[in-house]
């Protein structure tokens, strides 16, 4: 355990150093991106040792992960932002929502109004949006992604902090730098709306492993990490 903790501190400082050149590589401002660990298959010792040497934003994507790490987390002496960042089914809101932060896979009506009716407290969430076209991800379709945030905004006991997407899977950096700009875009038009609700909808969750950089150079203002930090899982 303790290699494993030394390993994936060196990662996390390697993972930063990255972050760092894409912002300055931008003309962003140091520390305008944030790192949010993908932690899925971590066991619970792991992900509280992940905690543990400073990843303090950290994404599920598995409910039944969820609420076995979750309440270790909560036990930290200083828990870390969880957000959810998988696919929601409706019968699985009640367990997710006291267990997290922010649900960044908002994108059905049905889901929406899920958490809408199951929160009993603002929560935050961001609207997925299938940018890349792929049927293999979920997501609003970018047409559609306008409108759909801004119904989203109007649901009470939520709050819309903003917008997520998968990268396209192919090595053309042209097609995956379409697909962020695109969300930037989607997000700069809600936010320009004026509409209730749509004025703090400005997080961009985009960029992974293997696209960072491109993202970071799009807009975004968090990219989530798992291989970078912890090696290959399924």
């Amino acid at each position: 355990m303790q290699s494993w903790i030394a390993s994936v501190g060196e990662q996390v400082a390697e993972v930063r150093r990255r972050l760092v050149a894409a912002e300055q590589a931008a003309g962003r401002p140091p520390g305008s991106v944030r790192l949010l660990a993908a932690t899925k298959t971590l066991t619970v010792p792991q992900a509280l040792a992940a905690v543990e040497v400073g990843l303090d934003l950290v994404g599920e994507s598995r409910v039944q992960e969820l609420v076995v790490k979750g309440p270790a987390w909560a036990q930290c002496p200083t828990p870390p932002t969880v957000h959810f960042i998988g696919v929601l089914q409706s019968n699985k809101i009640a367990r997710t929502i006291p267990l997290v932060d922010c649900v960044q896979s908002v994108a059905t009506t049905r889901l929406a109004a899920g958490l809408s009716r199951r929160a009993k407290t603002p929560l935050d969430v961001m609207v997925q949006v299938n940018t890349s076209g792929e049927t293999t991800k979920s997501g609003v379709a970018p047409v559609d992604a306008v409108e759909f945030a801004l119904q989203v905004a109007e649901l009470p006991n939520l709050r819309l902090a903003g917008f997520m997407t998968i990268g396209p899977n192919t090595d053309d950096e042209a097609v995956i730098a379409a697909a962020y700009n695109r969300l930037r875009q989607i997000r700069d038009d809600v936010v320009a709306s004026g509409a209730p609700g749509t004025q703090e909808a400005t997080e961009l969750s985009m960029g992974m492993t293997n696209d960072l950089e491109i993202a970071v150079a799009a807009g975004a203002t968090m990219v989530r990490v798992g291989t970078a930090l912890f090696g290959a899982r399924d």
